[in-house]
């Protein structure tokens, strides 16, 4: 008599043994169904070696991540293009806001990413052997542009991906920064456009298979197995999520019609909406509004440092809190009342950083910019005396509020020179300190490092020539 478990299953193992190779199968019978023998059913050959060769997938999904995967290229297989020390800031993940927190990050380029590594070079990449990655950034339809009101540092570029990412980089060198910002705008004018990315491939792969014909009759079955009430239940949901997507679409196309149609800042000034404010106004506007041909922050400013800063360390160079900076600057432009000697302003850094950004913030800066030229000219006169008549009599020409806060702002940086052997700021530490910020070209695209060494030639000339340039007949 036949036990009945022979009748369900049975299991045959064939044992055979050829001279040089050496095989074993195995193969396991269900009689159950259809369905069991399908997935149980197993091949398995095991090679000299001690290998398992992979059965043959006829799955379309593998074929598919095949197909992707000769399409694709690794990431890891780019090139490196350009590395080195930059200040980084990210102030955006996926859209969403960030606190700003500057670090220095060791940044490496290839052609279509940017990687940050907090650590040197030496040492990123042992941990990388380890399994530590550093932050990756996808430049393809990526955006690159120089920024000044994300940050009061100067050289500052901002990079915005397509996920929603954003980037701050910053460097104190001219041409340092401008190399970089030129390297990755390459980089990225190199790649194709967003809709065209490999990754932007990816994402387009997954949405046609989510509507391929495969998955519709996944959802078609799971509802057919299911009971009428969770039937119901599923279709709402998916109707429910089709409706909240066409919603948001909605709301984004009428916030874009709302930005495009939002009235400017010179029209809502126009109409008294918005009060003429001191900073970014154009100087010879705010010299109107208070009658006057110097600012009167410019002068609480210089007054403030006169009477407790000229023998601080390091004075106009090392930068105060920017969130104080900020809250001075909103209190200036709400005309609020304003006392320099108030204990909340008794870091005198904070003052200086203020009166650095109100001329920063200048529309046109205090060197007018049909003025720069001529200054840039004069400077490289090599005749000293020449050198100093003619910068003399451009100053002469200027508009009277540039003229007098330019003679007002040099007269007091003198007697921050006259304090050096204290405050350790020489003629040549305030001429890098305020040559780019107080002379720019209207449309500075590649001369920025050139630019930069007259600027502050300019502004330490200014200083060492003090008497000579700004005296007149009538003093």
């Amino acid at each position: 008599m036949q036990k009945s478990t022979n009748s369900d299953s049975s299991v045959e193992t064939l044992n055979s043994t050829r001279q040089g190779t050496g095989a074993v199968q195995m193969r396991i019978k269900n009689a159950n169904s259809h369905h069991d023998r399908l997935s149980q059913s197993k091949s398995m050959i095991l090679t000299d070696v001690g290998k398992v060769t992979e059965p043959i997938s006829r799955h379309r999904r593998n074929h598919s991540q095949h197909v992707l995967k000769d399409v694709i290229p690794p990431l890891e297989q780019l090139m490196v293009e350009k590395e080195g020390y930059l200040q980084k800031a990210k102030i955006a993940d996926g859209g969403k806001k960030l606190r700003k927190n500057w670090s220095t990050s060791w940044i490496v380029l290839s052609s279509r990413k940017i990687e940050f590594y907090k650590e040197s070079k030496q040492q990123a990449l042992s941990n990388m052997k380890t399994g530590n990655k550093p932050e990756s950034v996808d430049l393809c339809g990526a955006h690159i542009e120089w920024t000044k009101e994300k940050s009061s540092r100067k050289n500052v570029f901002q990079i915005t991906t397509v996920s929603g990412n954003e980037f701050l980089l910053q460097s104190d060198i001219d041409f340092i920064i401008l190399d970089w910002f030129h390297a990755i705008k390459n980089a990225i004018d190199r790649l194709p456009k967003a809709p065209s990315c490999p990754s932007r491939n990816l994402e387009l792969f997954k949405i046609q298979r989510s509507s391929s014909t495969e998955l519709l009759s996944h959802y078609d079955s799971d509802i057919k197995e299911q009971k009428p009430e969770h039937r119901k239940s599923l279709m709402f949901r998916l109707h429910h999520s089709a409706s909240d997507t066409s919603d948001k679409n909605r709301v984004k196309s009428r916030l874009k019609k709302f930005i495009t149609r939002r009235p400017s800042l010179k029209t809502l000034q126009e109409k008294g909406l918005i009060k003429d404010q001191i900073f970014g106004s154009h100087l010879h506007t705010v010299c109107e509004r208070e009658n006057s041909t110097v600012p009167r922050f410019v002068k609480q400013c210089i007054e403030a440092v006169e009477k407790r800063g000229l023998d601080v360390d390091g004075i106009y160079r090392v930068s105060g809190n920017l969130a104080t900076i900020q809250k001075l600057r909103f209190i200036v432009n709400q005309e609020e009342k304003l006392n320099l000697d108030d204990s909340q302003w008794e870091d005198i850094h904070v003052v200086t950083g203020a009166l650095k950004m109100f001329f920063r913030e200048l529309p046109e800066p205090l060197f007018p910019y049909s003025f720069f030229e001529r200054f840039v000219e004069a400077i490289k006169i090599q005749d000293n005396n020449t050198r100093i008549e003619t910068i003399k009599s451009l100053v002469q020409k200027l508009p009277p509020p540039n003229r007098d806060t330019m003679k007002v702002l040099f007269g007091h940086l003198t007697k921050i020179v006259a304090k050096a052997s204290k405050n350790l700021m020489s003629t040549q530490s305030l001429g890098i300190v305020f040559g780019p910020t107080l002379l720019r070209a209207e449309n500075d695209t590649g001369n920025m490092a050139v630019h930069m060494v007259y600027q502050n030639q300019i502004a330490e000339l200014m200083l060492s020539e003090y008497d000579k340039i700004f005296s007149s007949k009538e003093d």
